[in-house]
């Protein structure tokens, strides 16, 4: 039987955009750009996903270029990768902050080991998007930023949300970071019916940034909704 890791690193592999974009937008592709990146994050689900167990899904928006647009791994920076997983990244060095408050909130529910044996965190638009506001200086995108790339990646990220589900993950409830995607989750949901109830949970970006001080109340509440209290 092939295992969870075995599926994600697959899905990975093959993960390719050909789809069209807004001409100020770009597609990151980490595992087209970087060999290394290949490499950990095959490191990464072989440590944690080495099994069949059937997780619960915890869905952001689209990976950041210094999280997941680099180490491949959903809200994992460089830094998280090896401090916490003990997987070292050679080839880059990033700081993100939606990382920061991930893994506190991990180490919170009982450490890594513990916490990816239960959950699965991935994007329904599982690669990078960045948007040029000057000549050659890019930034960070969301999917949902502009009508018209959301309705050119919209069927893109159906399919993804499908294969994901394909590999064994609980349906019944997912859980959702950031409100506007979750407003974005529910119409695609409305349509493909592909989920049950779906919690929202505030997006770590905007709590480490504009929430900082609350910070602990944050992350027991992430805790309470993940473990169904």
């Amino acid at each position: 039987m092939t295992t969870f890791a075995e599926k994600v690193i697959a899905f990975n592999k093959q993960l390719q955009y050909q789809g069209n974009l807004p001409s100020d937008f770009n597609v990151i592709n980490p595992y087209l750009d970087n060999p290394e990146t290949l490499v950990v994050m095959q490191q990464f689900y072989n440590k944690y996903y080495n099994d069949n167990l059937k997780r619960k899904f915890i869905i952001g928006i689209n990976p950041s270029r210094h999280g997941a647009g680099v180490t491949g791994v959903p809200f994992t920076d460089t830094k998280r990768l090896y401090s916490v997983c003990d997987i070292k990244m050679q080839s880059a060095h990033t700081h993100e902050i939606s990382s920061v408050f991930m893994y506190d909130m991990i180490l919170a529910f009982g450490g890594a080991e513990l916490f990816y044996k239960q959950f699965y965190i991935n994007s329904p638009f599982p690669l990078a998007i960045v948007r040029e506001t000057k000549p050659n200086s890019w930034i960070n995108a969301n999917y949902y930023d502009d009508k018209q790339l959301f309705d050119m990646v919209k069927p893109f990220m159906v399919e993804s949300l499908k294969q994901h589900i394909s590999m064994g993950l609980e349906t019944e409830e997912v859980f959702v970071l950031g409100k506007k995607n979750a407003s974005f989750l529910a119409k695609i949901n409305q349509k493909e019916k592909l989920f049950g109830k779906m919690t929202i949970l505030d997006h770590p970006r905007y709590i480490q940034q504009y929430k900082s001080k609350d910070k602990l109340s944050y992350i027991d509440n992430y805790i309470r909704l993940l473990s169904g209290l």
